[in-house]
């Protein structure tokens, strides 16, 4: 075979069920765009198996190759640059210059980049407790893509040339009549946050310092919130995007029983033949209890002095990121200080976009910008110079992101936020928001508990060991 073969299956409004035919392969990963409660998403996504894996730790990388010994690269290699060079080989294929530009993945790379990540992107310190021990990143080069499109209501198995004799054996995956259940999973306990009110209210007080010293204008400080498991996460995961919906969701499964369950409805960038856009979120307000309230938060957040001006920082942060590598003078702010409203939460989001000229810049201009400014604060370095300060551990995927990059020039990524991080012994979670000048401690202390309050919420009470 020396093109893309696409087959078409059935129409599936949710790959949510199949997904379960397979889990079996390693490194399975199901991007969720929840399409049953947001109309407007479009594609839904699942690999497994994939040709290779990138991996890389406390600046050891490794590039993993299938059915073949692991492949240490050793201290000196920066991880990035692995990706660019696998990305800018995997485009100059006769097969990948002819594959369909309107789908959006044609093979290539997918996986998670944990906030970590960063420090092979700029110098940073990077001394927070490590209890999780997940890679920093870990990237896997795939042949294959289940997909559903939601606009045109068709599912298709897409082939790359790379696994033709994995054909037969995926499509009778997809077959299997029988819906396959998850094993049970259970919390051994509560969520617990890594730092007390007095010890948040301390940390909030030396950002104010920095901020007056003319440090920083804003700083994204998190708290962490863990509980010990046990079993099938993929049960906590479907339990959670039915109570939290979101349009950038994500499963992960890395091995050992460690996985990523994201239900961020942020876009980090997407690439879509050379326009590359952003969404930043910086804002946000409960929803209410009744439509009146709910109108009234939302009008509040609408024309909130403080939030808007913090919104603004990054929307600048992020123009001065993409102008590194898109073309000069295309990046353009089309939408400024829109509502979005989710589940629990009302969003203050913006657009950014800028233009790229080459195939493969979508990964460049990906590692240029990371991680995102919306969760680090301005300027980004000094920031995540005091993030490291002030918060005990480290973010692991929270805050990095989870995404693709397509053969084809196609590019979606999210920002991980709302995401759990399960290691095989806990699950963890993170919360925080942006501190500015007139930030007020306790309302950013509760902010934190509104955001990640819904997922806590819902395994506590479905999955609590009694």
């Amino acid at each position: 075979m020396s093109e893309i073969k696409l087959i078409s299956l059935p129409y599936q409004s949710s790959l949510v069920e199949l997904f379960a035919h397979y889990r079996d392969l390693p490194m399975p990963i199901l991007l969720d765009s929840n399409h049953e409660s947001f109309s407007d998403t479009r594609y839904d996504m699942i690999v497994a198996d994939p040709i290779a894996m990138i991996t890389a730790k406390q600046e050891e990388t490794k590039l993993i190759w299938r059915d073949s010994p692991i492949y240490n690269i050793g201290n000196h290699q920066n991880p990035l640059d692995i990706l660019d060079e696998i990305m800018a080989h995997n485009v100059e294929e006769i097969w990948a210059k002819n594959a369909p530009k309107d789908i959006p993945f044609t093979g290539g790379l997918m996986g998670y980049y944990g906030y970590e990540t960063g420090q092979y992107v700029e110098t940073l310190p990077n001394s927070g407790i490590d209890d999780i021990l997940l890679p920093d990143l870990s990237i896997g080069l795939y042949g294959w893509a289940l997909i559903t499109d939601h606009q045109k209501l068709e599912t298709y198995l897409m082939m790359t040339p790379w696994c033709l004799d994995e054909q037969e054996d995926l499509l009778e995956r997809f077959k299997l009549s029988e819906n396959i259940e998850p094993l049970s999973f259970k919390l051994s306990g509560h969520f617990t946050s890594n730092m007390t009110e007095e010890e948040y209210s301390e940390k909030f007080r030396k950002v104010q310092d920095y901020i007056q010293a003319g440090d920083c204008y804003q700083v994204n400080l998190a708290q962490r919130f863990s509980a010990r498991y046990k079993g099938d996460t993929y049960q906590a995961y479907r339990a959670l995007r039915t109570s939290v919906p979101t349009p950038f969701s994500a499963y992960i499964e890395l091995g050992t029983g460690a996985a990523i369950l994201s239900h961020s409805p942020e876009r980090f960038l997407k690439c879509d033949r050379g326009r590359v856009e952003s969404k930043p979120i910086k804002g946000t307000r409960p929803r209410g209890a009744t439509p009146e309230e709910d109108r009234s938060l939302a009008e509040e957040l609408l024309n909130a002095t403080k939030d808007r001006a913090e919104n603004l920082m990054i929307v600048d942060l992020l123009r001065n990121d993409l102008g590194r590598s898109c073309v000069t003078g295309s990046v353009s702010v089309p939408k400024l200080f829109a509502l979005e409203s989710y589940a629990n939460v009302h969003h203050l989001v913006s657009t950014v976009e800028g233009k790229i000229e080459k195939t493969q810049d979508h990964i460049k201009v990906f590692h240029q910008s990371f991680p995102g400014g919306s969760i680090t604060g301005a300027p980004k370095i000094r920031s995540m110079e005091i993030i490291d300060e002030l918060e005990p551990h480290v973010r692991s995927a929270y805050c990095g992101s989870i995404g693709y990059f397509s053969n084809n020039g196609q590019m979606d990524s999210n920002i991980a936020i709302r995401t759990m991080v399960a290691d095989g012994r806990f699950i963890h979670c993170w919360a925080g928001g942006g501190l500015v000048a007139d930030s007020v401690c306790e309302e950013e202390y509760q902010e934190t508990f509104t955001k990640v309050g819904k997922l806590t919420h819902t395994l506590e009470q479905g999955f609590l060991e009694k």
